[in-house]
């Protein structure tokens, strides 16, 4: 009897250690929840001081806001020790957000942006103790700042819209109206530029009536629109805007000097490490309206603003990111293909241009990824017991194969050197020759702060900021490929639910990028929680980079051309038929989901394939004709289509991979969603489909979400993310739950 009572003891404690070694650490760990969405800090903005001891870098996080439910979102300054002796602490903080960090030369303090009764304006902090004191109080603004050499200066940019460039004596001292017609009907040499000092008068001359009418626009009973890329994110009708480039003393009470005037735009300025340049890019033609003008040129002018002259410029290309090297000898850029009137596909390509010869010929690395956020940095090698040789790297990050690794170049070597893996993503970086600061994303935490080696080796955490994360219990994707019909590889992840339970047949999940140059993987950290929120909730996921992503070269990305619908569609869906034959996966409880291009791409897929129970698509494009005038990403049409709407073949083209074309074979019960403010796909590309569907008798619901825009998954307004999913989740809980 003992013997018995025993035996059963051991049983049962054997039973109840198998069942959670099955469940894993699941069973003790909590899961991951809708609200966690608040509590996720974003890594960025990293400077490395001067002497290589310190970093500065941003966290931003959300806030509760005094509204209930509601957050608001903060970005503040933050500081390390690169010894690992002391934890970082934040250097600003309160209700105003400060970015854009940068060191001084001499390390003994950071510039900074911080927002003033509406307008960015740049601060100063010495970091020897002292409160931050402003540096500009500039009418239009300052951002992006950027110290001399030599420390004396900083660099600006400002933003200044059309209206206020007219009367601004500074950067347009001549008063005078642009080189280039605004294009105004009737007015082909902007005369309607000039003073019309007539008083309003509705039943007056027509000067008078011109005045009567400028002054309703001026009140906002009217908008005038003459330009071709007149939707901007959330309105339309918006004035052109010019970026200006300034210098200021580093002292209290300077006063900006403006280096650049005129109705043009000047970007991605520079430095260089003589004190003597400044480089930057703007447009290629100053004859042509901004709107019309798709080329770029690369400029370098003099550090007071004279001597502007053109480095690099060609027919059909831009040229961009201008970053010189640290000794003068090289120019690192990116370029590419200028998009035209159509079938012009192409991604950002690596470039060097040394300016040591007479020569102007530049070279183009051919490494097949699209780069970003150039940084140069001197390395030193030993050649022999007397010698030390130096190279001079370029360190750069570009979205591959699922990840964002960090790569680096030299400008004589047509090869680049991959630095970190494909499973992990660096969000941002600064390098210096000792060791690279870098923020990373990956499965076990969606952002902390790292430093490495050069070779982004023997990496060390330095922050905790979501170190939150250890105690939930997380999916971790199982990367798989295959090849299509075209012979391309096709890289997918399959996630299973957070807790499998032996036996037990749980949802499967489609989710899909948009784009559709986008890209996901392990290293994508704008889906980290939405991927794991829905495992929590025991769904499979499984997600795929079809045929058009970015992150696999020139190649894969133009496979779509003329065939956004069934090609991918195909990918896809043959991903989700592997990961529907996974034990724990319910086949006749699949459910879709996908936003933008993906919003598009669901609404295809289920016109063409009745597997799954329910379908949710996210500010979605639907009919490519009318996609023309609804949306500001419009040159999608001619770019991947070959044309316009006007003409047959491109027309036949879009009809044919419209999902709108094939809206009354839609059976599968759908959700839409839309924000209100979102002009980048247009809103009317949503109530065509859900109208169309609701006189055809079907199972469909629409969202609209208020104030919402295209951002609203990533940078919107958090309690509409948070509604967002659930929204999704409640949705397919209707066809695949329990209930």
């Amino acid at each position: 009897m003992m013997f018995f009572t025993n035996l059963s003891r051991i049983v049962f404690l054997s039973t109840v250690l198998f069942y959670h070694s099955l469940n894993g650490f699941s069973q003790t760990k909590e899961k991951i929840v809708a609200s966690d969405l608040t509590r996720i800090k974003q890594v960025g903005g990293i400077a490395v001081s001067p002497d290589g001891k310190r970093a500065v870098y941003t966290v931003t996080s959300l806030e509760p806001a005094s509204e209930a439910l509601d957050y608001e979102y903060r970005t503040h300054l933050w500081l390390v020790d690169l010894d690992g002796k002391t934890p970082p602490r934040a250097i600003t903080r309160g209700n105003e957000s400060a970015s854009q960090p940068v060191w001084s030369p001499d390390g003994k303090s950071v510039a900074f942006v911080r927002a003033v009764k509406g307008k960015a304006q740049i601060f100063v902090m010495p970091l020897d103790g002292g409160e931050a004191w402003q540096l500009t109080d500039y009418k239009h603004g300052a951002s992006g700042p950027q110290f001399s050499p030599d420390g004396r200066q900083i660099l600006f940019s400002t933003s200044v819209v059309f209206s206020a460039l007219m009367a601004d004596s500074t950067l347009n001292p001549t008063k005078v109206g642009p080189a280039w017609s605004l294009e105004k009907a009737g007015f082909a040499k902007n005369e309607f530029l000039k003073k019309n000092t007539a008083k309003p008068n509705p039943d007056g001359t027509i000067e008078e009536i011109r005045a009567y009418l400028d002054k309703d626009v001026e009140d906002k009973k009217a908008k005038v629109i003459n330009r071709l890329n007149f939707q901007g994110e959330a309105s339309a009708g918006q004035e052109l805007s010019f970026s200006h480039l300034l210098v200021i003393d580093v002292k209290e009470g300077a006063k900006p000097v403006a280096l650049t005037k005129g109705f043009y735009s000047y970007a991605g300025a520079a430095w260089s490490g003589d004190n003597k340049q400044i480089w930057f890019s703007t447009r290629a033609d100053s004859l042509l309206h901004p709107d019309r003008d798709a080329e770029s040129r690369i400029c370098v002018m003099n550090a007071d603003g004279s001597g502007m002259r053109t480095v690099l410029v060609e027919k059909g290309r831009n040229f961009g990111q201008p970053t010189p090297s640290p000794d003068g000898q090289w120019l690192a850029f990116i370029t590419s293909q200028a998009p035209v009137k159509s079938a012009i596909l192409d991604q950002g390509h690596l470039g060097f241009l040394n300016l040591k010869t007479t020569a102007a010929k530049y070279s183009v690395n051919p490494f097949d990824r699209s780069p970003g956020n150039l940084k140069w940095v001197t390395l030193t090698f030993p050649k022999n017991k007397k010698e030390v040789g130096k190279v001079e790297y370029v360190y750069f990050t570009a979205s591959s194969n699922g990840g964002a690794p960090l790569f680096r170049a030299v400008p004589t070597i047509d090869k680049v050197e991959q630095l970190s893996d494909f499973d992990s993503g660096v969000t941002d970086f600064d390098v210096f020759p000792n060791k690279v600061v870098f923020a990373k994303t990956e499965v076990a935490n969606p952002s902390e702060l790292y430093q490495a080696d050069v070779l982004v080796k023997n990496a060390v955490k330095l922050s905790t900021h979501n170190d939150w994360v250890s105690k939930k219990a997380l999916s971790m994707p199982e990367k798989r490929t295959f090849k299509n019909e075209k012979g391309q590889t096709i890289e997918y992840w399959i996630m299973k639910p957070t807790l499998v339970e032996a036996g037990k047949k749980y949802p499967l999940l489609l989710n899909m990028h948009g784009g559709p140059t986008a890209m996901w993987g392990p290293g994508e950290a704008s889906m980290w929680h939405e991927h794991q929120f829905f495992c929590a909730q025991g769904y499979g996921v499984v997600y795929a980079n079809p045929r058009g992503s970015g992150g696999y070269g020139v190649d894969f990305m133009k496979a779509n051309y003329r065939d956004w619908g069934t090609g991918p569609a195909n990918d896809v869906l043959r991903a989700c038929s592997d990961a529907a034959k996974e034990t724990w996966a319910d086949t006749s409880r699949q459910v879709i989901t996908g936003g933008s291009y993906a919003g598009y791409l669901t609404a295809w897929i289920i016109a063409h394939d009745n597997r799954f129970k329910a379908a949710f698509a996210q500010r979605g494009v639907y009919d490519l004709t009318t996609f023309m005038g609804e949306g500001n990403a419009w040159r999608l049409v001619p770019g991947y289509f070959g044309g316009y709407p006007w003409e047959t073949e491109a027309k036949e083209s879009m009809d044919a991979n419209s999902p709108y074309t094939f809206v009354d074979k839609i059976k599968t019960p759908f959700l839409i969603k839309h924000g209100e403010n979102d002009l980048r796909t247009g809103v009317i590309q949503s109530e065509m489909m859900y109208k169309s569907l609701k006189i055809l008798g079907r199972e469909v619901e629409y969202v609209r979400m208020p104030g919402g825009t295209h951002e609203l998954s990533r940078t919107g307004n958090p309690r509409q993310r948070i509604d967002r999913m659930l929204r999704i989740y409640e949705f397919f809980e209707r066809y695949v739950g329990k209930h």
